[in-house]
Protein backbone atom coordinates (compact mmCIF):
# COMPACT_ATOMS: atom_id res chain seq x y z
CA UNK A 1 0.00 0.00 0.00
CA UNK A 2 1.29 3.46 -0.91
CA UNK A 3 0.65 5.39 2.30
CA UNK A 4 -0.87 8.83 2.12
CA UNK A 5 1.90 10.34 4.25
CA UNK A 6 4.67 8.36 5.94
CA UNK A 7 5.72 10.61 8.82
CA UNK A 8 8.12 8.02 10.23
CA UNK A 9 10.02 7.92 6.95
CA UNK A 10 10.05 11.71 6.64
CA UNK A 11 11.53 12.21 10.11
CA UNK A 12 13.88 9.23 9.78
CA UNK A 13 15.87 11.29 7.25
CA UNK A 14 16.87 13.66 10.04
CA UNK A 15 17.09 11.14 12.87
CA UNK A 16 20.65 11.95 13.89
CA UNK A 17 20.05 15.71 14.00
CA UNK A 18 16.69 15.35 15.75
CA UNK A 19 18.18 13.00 18.33
CA UNK A 20 21.02 15.41 19.03
CA UNK A 21 18.55 18.28 19.34
CA UNK A 22 16.55 16.29 21.88
CA UNK A 23 19.67 15.40 23.85
CA UNK A 24 20.73 19.05 23.91
CA UNK A 25 17.35 20.19 25.24
CA UNK A 26 17.25 17.48 27.89
CA UNK A 27 20.78 18.31 28.99
CA UNK A 28 20.02 22.02 29.18
CA UNK A 29 17.47 21.63 31.98
CA UNK A 30 15.39 24.43 30.40
CA UNK A 31 12.21 23.29 28.64
CA UNK A 32 10.01 26.35 28.09
CA UNK A 33 10.63 29.87 26.72
CA UNK A 34 14.35 29.38 26.36
CA UNK A 35 17.14 29.68 23.81
CA UNK A 36 15.75 27.08 21.37
CA UNK A 37 12.43 28.90 21.06
CA UNK A 38 14.18 32.23 20.57
CA UNK A 39 16.48 30.73 17.94
CA UNK A 40 13.64 29.13 16.01
CA UNK A 41 11.55 32.32 16.18
CA UNK A 42 14.49 34.27 14.75
CA UNK A 43 15.11 31.76 11.97
CA UNK A 44 11.40 31.55 11.13
CA UNK A 45 11.03 35.33 10.92
CA UNK A 46 14.04 35.52 8.58
CA UNK A 47 12.71 32.69 6.42
CA UNK A 48 9.24 34.19 6.10
CA UNK A 49 10.48 37.77 5.82
CA UNK A 50 8.79 39.40 8.81
CA UNK A 51 10.00 41.34 11.82
CA UNK A 52 8.36 39.18 14.48
CA UNK A 53 7.60 35.48 14.95
CA UNK A 54 6.08 34.15 18.16
CA UNK A 55 6.00 30.42 18.87
CA UNK A 56 2.67 29.17 20.24
CA UNK A 57 1.00 25.91 21.14
CA UNK A 58 -0.69 25.11 17.83
CA UNK A 59 -2.13 26.59 14.64
CA UNK A 60 -5.60 27.20 16.05
CA UNK A 61 -4.12 29.17 18.92
CA UNK A 62 -2.05 31.21 16.47
CA UNK A 63 -5.21 32.48 14.78
CA UNK A 64 -7.08 32.87 18.07
CA UNK A 65 -4.26 34.96 19.50
CA UNK A 66 -4.04 37.25 16.48
CA UNK A 67 -7.73 38.09 16.70
CA UNK A 68 -7.62 38.40 20.49
CA UNK A 69 -4.63 40.71 20.11
CA UNK A 70 -6.59 42.98 17.77
CA UNK A 71 -9.46 43.05 20.26
CA UNK A 72 -7.11 44.03 23.10
CA UNK A 73 -5.66 46.77 20.88
CA UNK A 74 -9.14 48.14 20.09
CA UNK A 75 -8.92 47.27 16.39
CA UNK A 76 -11.83 44.84 16.75
CA UNK A 77 -14.66 44.31 19.21
CA UNK A 78 -16.98 41.44 20.08
CA UNK A 79 -19.66 41.16 17.38
CA UNK A 80 -17.43 42.42 14.56
CA UNK A 81 -17.28 40.43 11.33
CA UNK A 82 -14.44 38.55 9.68
CA UNK A 83 -14.76 37.35 6.07
CA UNK A 84 -13.47 33.79 5.70
CA UNK A 85 -13.63 31.04 3.04
CA UNK A 86 -16.55 28.67 3.51
CA UNK A 87 -14.57 25.57 2.53
CA UNK A 88 -11.69 25.91 4.97
CA UNK A 89 -10.88 23.51 7.79
CA UNK A 90 -13.09 24.27 10.78
CA UNK A 91 -10.16 25.56 12.88
CA UNK A 92 -10.08 28.78 10.87
CA UNK A 93 -13.67 29.50 11.77
CA UNK A 94 -13.33 28.30 15.36
CA UNK A 95 -10.65 30.94 15.90
CA UNK A 96 -13.08 33.67 14.86
CA UNK A 97 -16.05 32.40 16.84
CA UNK A 98 -13.97 31.75 19.95
CA UNK A 99 -13.25 35.49 20.16
CA UNK A 100 -16.91 36.50 19.98
CA UNK A 101 -16.47 37.63 16.37
CA UNK A 102 -18.82 36.69 13.55
CA UNK A 103 -17.45 34.52 10.73
CA UNK A 104 -18.94 35.54 7.38
CA UNK A 105 -18.56 32.62 4.98
CA UNK A 106 -17.59 33.38 1.38
CA UNK A 107 -17.68 30.82 -1.42
CA UNK A 108 -14.43 29.48 -2.93
CA UNK A 109 -13.19 29.60 -6.51
CA UNK A 110 -13.74 26.16 -8.06
CA UNK A 111 -10.50 26.42 -10.03
CA UNK A 112 -8.17 27.26 -7.16
CA UNK A 113 -10.15 25.98 -4.13
CA UNK A 114 -9.18 29.27 -2.48
CA UNK A 115 -11.39 32.17 -1.44
CA UNK A 116 -13.17 33.71 -4.44
CA UNK A 117 -11.75 37.21 -4.09
CA UNK A 118 -14.29 38.61 -6.57
CA UNK A 119 -17.08 37.93 -4.03
CA UNK A 120 -15.52 39.69 -1.06
CA UNK A 121 -16.81 43.23 -1.51
CA UNK A 122 -20.49 42.31 -1.52
CA UNK A 123 -20.07 40.73 1.92
CA UNK A 124 -18.50 43.81 3.51
CA UNK A 125 -20.68 45.68 6.04
CA UNK A 126 -20.14 48.42 8.60
CA UNK A 127 -19.10 45.71 11.10
CA UNK A 128 -16.49 44.04 8.87
CA UNK A 129 -13.02 44.37 10.35
CA UNK A 130 -10.90 41.73 8.65
CA UNK A 131 -10.49 39.25 5.84
CA UNK A 132 -8.97 35.92 6.78
CA UNK A 133 -7.46 34.30 3.70
CA UNK A 134 -6.49 30.64 3.73
CA UNK A 135 -3.71 29.44 1.44
CA UNK A 136 -5.59 26.17 1.10
CA UNK A 137 -3.76 22.97 0.18
CA UNK A 138 -0.54 25.02 -0.10
CA UNK A 139 -1.60 27.43 -2.85
CA UNK A 140 -1.21 31.19 -2.46
CA UNK A 141 -4.45 33.16 -2.12
CA UNK A 142 -3.51 36.75 -2.87
CA UNK A 143 -3.91 39.57 -5.40
CA UNK A 144 -3.36 43.28 -5.83
CA UNK A 145 -7.14 43.63 -5.82
CA UNK A 146 -7.28 42.09 -2.35
CA UNK A 147 -4.72 44.58 -1.09
CA UNK A 148 -6.65 47.49 -2.62
CA UNK A 149 -9.97 46.29 -1.19
CA UNK A 150 -8.49 45.95 2.29
CA UNK A 151 -7.02 49.44 2.09
CA UNK A 152 -10.27 50.92 0.75
CA UNK A 153 -12.32 49.56 3.66
CA UNK A 154 -9.57 49.73 6.30
CA UNK A 155 -9.61 45.98 6.87
CA UNK A 156 -6.91 43.81 8.38
CA UNK A 157 -5.87 40.84 6.25
CA UNK A 158 -4.96 37.78 8.30
CA UNK A 159 -3.34 34.77 6.65
CA UNK A 160 -4.13 31.24 7.71
CA UNK A 161 -0.78 29.88 6.57
CA UNK A 162 -1.14 26.46 8.15
CA UNK A 163 -0.71 24.66 4.82
CA UNK A 164 1.51 26.90 2.72
CA UNK A 165 4.80 27.65 4.46
CA UNK A 166 7.40 28.27 1.75
CA UNK A 167 4.98 29.40 -0.94
CA UNK A 168 5.59 32.82 -2.51
CA UNK A 169 3.69 35.56 -4.32
CA UNK A 170 5.85 37.86 -6.43
CA UNK A 171 8.90 37.19 -4.32
CA UNK A 172 7.13 37.55 -0.96
CA UNK A 173 6.48 34.47 1.13
CA UNK A 174 3.09 33.60 2.50
CA UNK A 175 2.98 34.65 6.11
CA UNK A 176 4.44 38.04 5.17
CA UNK A 177 1.71 39.19 2.77
CA UNK A 178 -0.94 40.35 5.22
CA UNK A 179 -1.04 42.15 8.55
CA UNK A 180 -0.49 38.96 10.51
CA UNK A 181 -0.34 35.22 9.87
CA UNK A 182 -0.94 32.01 11.78
CA UNK A 183 1.19 28.90 11.20
CA UNK A 184 0.58 25.30 12.17
CA UNK A 185 3.40 22.83 12.66
CA UNK A 186 1.13 19.83 13.18
CA UNK A 187 3.21 16.73 12.30
CA UNK A 188 1.62 16.29 8.87
CA UNK A 189 2.33 19.85 7.66
CA UNK A 190 5.09 20.68 5.20
CA UNK A 191 7.09 21.85 8.22
CA UNK A 192 5.91 19.44 10.85
CA UNK A 193 6.91 19.15 14.49
CA UNK A 194 6.85 15.88 16.41
CA UNK A 195 3.77 17.07 18.26
CA UNK A 196 1.52 20.13 18.26
CA UNK A 197 2.94 23.61 17.78
CA UNK A 198 2.37 26.81 15.82
CA UNK A 199 3.47 30.41 15.37
CA UNK A 200 2.27 33.94 14.73
CA UNK A 201 4.14 36.15 12.25
CA UNK A 202 3.74 39.89 11.77
CA UNK A 203 5.55 43.17 11.10
CA UNK A 204 3.33 44.89 13.67
CA UNK A 205 5.47 45.28 16.79
CA UNK A 206 2.53 46.27 18.98
CA UNK A 207 0.48 43.25 17.94
CA UNK A 208 3.48 40.94 18.41
CA UNK A 209 4.02 42.24 21.93
CA UNK A 210 0.39 41.70 22.90
CA UNK A 211 0.24 38.22 21.30
CA UNK A 212 3.39 37.14 23.13
CA UNK A 213 1.88 38.28 26.44
CA UNK A 214 -1.52 36.71 25.73
CA UNK A 215 0.09 33.37 24.96
CA UNK A 216 1.85 33.44 28.34
CA UNK A 217 -1.14 33.84 30.67
CA UNK A 218 -1.49 37.48 29.61
CA UNK A 219 1.85 38.28 31.21
CA UNK A 220 4.90 40.23 30.07
CA UNK A 221 6.51 40.03 33.51
CA UNK A 222 6.20 36.89 35.63
CA UNK A 223 3.24 37.04 38.04
CA UNK A 224 2.07 40.33 36.52
CA UNK A 225 -0.98 39.61 34.35
CA UNK A 226 -2.15 42.46 32.12
CA UNK A 227 -4.61 40.41 30.07
CA UNK A 228 -6.87 37.40 30.56
CA UNK A 229 -4.49 35.28 28.56
CA UNK A 230 -3.93 31.68 27.54
CA UNK A 231 -1.26 29.10 28.12
CA UNK A 232 -0.10 28.57 24.54
CA UNK A 233 3.67 28.29 24.40
CA UNK A 234 6.01 26.52 22.00
CA UNK A 235 8.03 23.87 23.85
CA UNK A 236 11.83 24.04 23.70
CA UNK A 237 12.05 20.50 22.32
CA UNK A 238 9.57 21.15 19.50
CA UNK A 239 11.36 24.40 18.66
CA UNK A 240 14.63 22.47 18.42
CA UNK A 241 13.05 19.86 16.15
CA UNK A 242 11.49 22.55 13.94
CA UNK A 243 14.80 24.37 13.65
CA UNK A 244 16.40 21.20 12.30
CA UNK A 245 13.63 20.63 9.77
CA UNK A 246 13.36 24.26 8.66
CA UNK A 247 16.74 23.87 6.95
CA UNK A 248 15.29 21.21 4.66
CA UNK A 249 11.88 22.76 3.99
CA UNK A 250 12.68 24.17 0.54
CA UNK A 251 14.15 20.83 -0.56
CA UNK A 252 11.03 18.98 0.59
CA UNK A 253 8.74 21.52 -1.07
CA UNK A 254 10.71 21.14 -4.31
CA UNK A 255 10.06 17.39 -4.24
CA UNK A 256 6.37 18.01 -3.64
CA UNK A 257 6.32 20.22 -6.75
CA UNK A 258 8.02 17.51 -8.78
CA UNK A 259 5.36 14.98 -7.77
CA UNK A 260 2.52 17.44 -8.42
CA UNK A 261 3.92 18.27 -11.86
CA UNK A 262 4.10 14.56 -12.67
CA UNK A 263 0.47 14.09 -11.61
CA UNK A 264 -0.62 17.09 -13.68
CA UNK A 265 1.31 15.90 -16.75
CA UNK A 266 0.49 12.22 -16.73
CA UNK A 267 -2.93 11.76 -15.12
CA UNK A 268 -5.30 11.56 -18.05
CA UNK A 269 -8.80 10.50 -17.09
CA UNK A 270 -11.92 12.38 -18.14
CA UNK A 271 -13.64 11.30 -14.90
CA UNK A 272 -11.07 13.25 -12.87
CA UNK A 273 -10.76 17.03 -12.40
CA UNK A 274 -7.14 18.00 -11.75
CA UNK A 275 -6.03 21.15 -9.91
CA UNK A 276 -6.20 24.09 -12.29
CA UNK A 277 -3.18 26.29 -12.84
CA UNK A 278 -2.87 29.57 -14.67
CA UNK A 279 -5.43 29.88 -17.42
CA UNK A 280 -7.21 26.89 -15.83
CA UNK A 281 -4.56 24.54 -17.20
CA UNK A 282 -2.14 22.46 -15.20
CA UNK A 283 0.60 25.11 -15.35
CA UNK A 284 1.83 26.51 -12.05
CA UNK A 285 4.28 29.21 -11.13
CA UNK A 286 7.32 27.60 -9.52
CA UNK A 287 6.70 29.19 -6.13
CA UNK A 288 2.96 29.82 -5.92
CA UNK A 289 2.11 26.34 -4.63
CA UNK A 290 3.90 24.09 -2.15
CA UNK A 291 1.41 21.22 -2.52
CA UNK A 292 0.61 20.41 1.07
CA UNK A 293 -2.18 18.42 -0.55
CA UNK A 294 -2.84 17.31 -4.12
CA UNK A 295 -6.62 17.47 -4.41
CA UNK A 296 -8.62 16.15 -7.35
CA UNK A 297 -12.37 16.02 -7.85
CA UNK A 298 -14.64 13.24 -9.04
CA UNK A 299 -18.42 13.03 -9.32
CA UNK A 300 -18.12 9.44 -8.07
CA UNK A 301 -15.57 10.22 -5.39
CA UNK A 302 -16.36 7.27 -3.13
CA UNK A 303 -16.13 4.79 -6.00
CA UNK A 304 -12.81 6.29 -7.03
CA UNK A 305 -11.51 6.04 -3.49
CA UNK A 306 -12.46 2.37 -3.24
CA UNK A 307 -10.83 1.71 -6.62
CA UNK A 308 -7.58 3.34 -5.53
CA UNK A 309 -7.59 1.43 -2.26
CA UNK A 310 -7.98 -1.81 -4.24
CA UNK A 311 -5.01 -0.68 -6.35
CA UNK A 312 -2.91 -0.15 -3.22
CA UNK A 313 -3.16 3.64 -3.01
CA UNK A 314 -4.25 5.29 0.24
CA UNK A 315 -6.25 8.52 -0.12
CA UNK A 316 -7.92 10.96 2.27
CA UNK A 317 -10.79 13.46 2.01
CA UNK A 318 -10.02 17.08 2.94
CA UNK A 319 -12.68 17.71 4.13
CA UNK A 320 -15.80 15.51 4.07
CA UNK A 321 -18.11 17.94 5.93
CA UNK A 322 -17.98 21.73 5.42
CA UNK A 323 -18.02 23.94 8.53
CA UNK A 324 -21.58 25.19 7.99
CA UNK A 325 -22.82 21.57 8.00
CA UNK A 326 -21.13 20.75 11.31
CA UNK A 327 -23.13 20.51 14.51
CA UNK A 328 -20.74 22.98 16.10
CA UNK A 329 -22.11 25.68 13.78
CA UNK A 330 -25.74 24.62 13.55
CA UNK A 331 -26.70 28.30 13.37
CA UNK A 332 -25.16 28.34 9.88
CA UNK A 333 -27.06 25.31 8.59
CA UNK A 334 -29.52 27.41 6.56
CA UNK A 335 -26.76 29.17 4.60
CA UNK A 336 -26.83 28.61 0.84
CA UNK A 337 -23.28 27.72 -0.19
CA UNK A 338 -23.69 25.41 -3.19
CA UNK A 339 -20.11 25.72 -4.44
CA UNK A 340 -18.75 24.76 -1.04
CA UNK A 341 -21.22 21.90 -0.61
CA UNK A 342 -20.38 20.46 -4.02
CA UNK A 343 -16.66 20.78 -3.45
CA UNK A 344 -16.80 18.84 -0.20
CA UNK A 345 -18.81 16.10 -1.91
CA UNK A 346 -16.28 15.58 -4.71
CA UNK A 347 -12.73 16.29 -3.44
CA UNK A 348 -10.17 13.55 -2.89
CA UNK A 349 -6.52 13.93 -1.87
CA UNK A 350 -3.87 11.77 -3.53
CA UNK A 351 -0.63 10.84 -1.76
CA UNK A 352 2.02 13.53 -2.02
CA UNK A 353 5.06 13.38 0.19
CA UNK A 354 8.72 14.38 -0.10
CA UNK A 355 9.75 10.75 0.48
CA UNK A 356 7.62 9.25 -2.30
CA UNK A 357 9.67 7.45 -4.93
CA UNK A 358 9.25 7.90 -8.69
CA UNK A 359 7.95 4.34 -8.88
CA UNK A 360 5.26 5.12 -6.30
CA UNK A 361 4.26 8.24 -8.23
CA UNK A 362 3.97 6.17 -11.40
CA UNK A 363 1.79 3.64 -9.58
CA UNK A 364 -0.56 6.38 -8.38
CA UNK A 365 -0.81 7.82 -11.90
CA UNK A 366 -1.51 4.37 -13.34
CA UNK A 367 -4.16 3.60 -10.72
CA UNK A 368 -5.98 6.89 -11.38
CA UNK A 369 -5.79 6.47 -15.14
CA UNK A 370 -7.17 2.91 -14.87
CA UNK A 371 -10.26 4.11 -13.03
CA UNK A 372 -13.68 3.95 -14.67
CA UNK A 373 -16.70 4.68 -12.51
CA UNK A 374 -18.92 2.46 -14.69
CA UNK A 375 -16.62 -0.56 -14.80
CA UNK A 376 -15.70 -0.32 -11.12
CA UNK A 377 -19.34 -0.16 -10.02
CA UNK A 378 -20.10 -3.28 -12.11
CA UNK A 379 -17.14 -5.16 -10.60
CA UNK A 380 -18.33 -4.22 -7.11
CA UNK A 381 -21.76 -5.58 -7.90
CA UNK A 382 -20.30 -8.88 -9.10
CA UNK A 383 -18.23 -9.22 -5.94
CA UNK A 384 -21.17 -8.46 -3.64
Amino acid sequence: MISFLNLKQINQQYLEELSQAARDVIASGWYLLGERVSKFESNLSKYVGVEHAIGVGNGLDALRLILRGYIELGVMAVGDEVLVPANTYIATILAIADNGLKPVLVEPDTNTYNLDLSQLERHITSRTRAIMVVHLYGRVCWSEGLESLAAQYNLRVIEDNAQAIGASWRGRKTGSLGDAAGFSFYPGKNLGALGDSGAVATDDAELADVVRALANYGSRVKYVNEFKGLNSRLDEIQAAFLDVKLKYLDIENRRRREIANAYCRFIDNSAIVLPAGRGHAAVFDEEEHVWHLFVIRSEARDLLRRHLEAEGVQTLIHYPIPPHRQGAFSEMAALSLPVTDRMHETVLSLPISPVMTDIEVERVVSAVNNYSAHSFSISQGLQA
